[in-house]
């Protein structure tokens, strides 16, 4: 299990990663990043979005339980990487059926895609217009 510390809980942090933060996307997972900016001992946090799309509850907890453990081995590299940043990870269907190697191969491709395009691309402010 992750530490509390770790864990993001609050809809508005959920809400401001995925709308701030650098995405990468794999075929059973995508990873919204936003960076902290924070080198003063500040820890990564962590939330998980694993919808009903999945399947029914089981297979939606089981996934969840798959996807924790695999961020709980990864989180001393993430804040090493880039301390007090959050991350949200978006369970998509094909996770389901999907092994724990095949899962951590494509949390860890999609981290490395993300903190790549998040050091290139400068955030955005929040609430600051513009087209994508």
């Amino acid at each position: 299990m992750l530490p509390a510390a770790a864990r993001l809980r609050n809809h508005r942090d959920f809400t401001a990663v995925v709308r701030s933060g650098a995405r990468a996307g794999r075929s059973a997972l995508t990873v919204h990043l936003a960076e902290g900016g924070q080198s003063d001992g500040a820890r990564a946090r962590v939330g998980f979005v694993v919808g009903r799309s999945l399947g029914n509850a089981v297979a939606r907890n089981r996934v969840r339980r798959q996807l924790r453990h695999i961020v709980r081995e990864r989180l001393a590299r993430l804040d090493e990487r880039a301390p007090g940043s959050r991350l949200v990870i978006r369970a998509l269907p094909p996770a389901a059926t999907a092994t724990s190697t095949e899962l951590a191969a494509a949390f860890d491709a999609a981290l490395d895609r993300a903190l790549a395009v998040s050091t290139r691309v400068p955030a955005r402010a929040p609430g600051a217009g513009g087209s994508q």
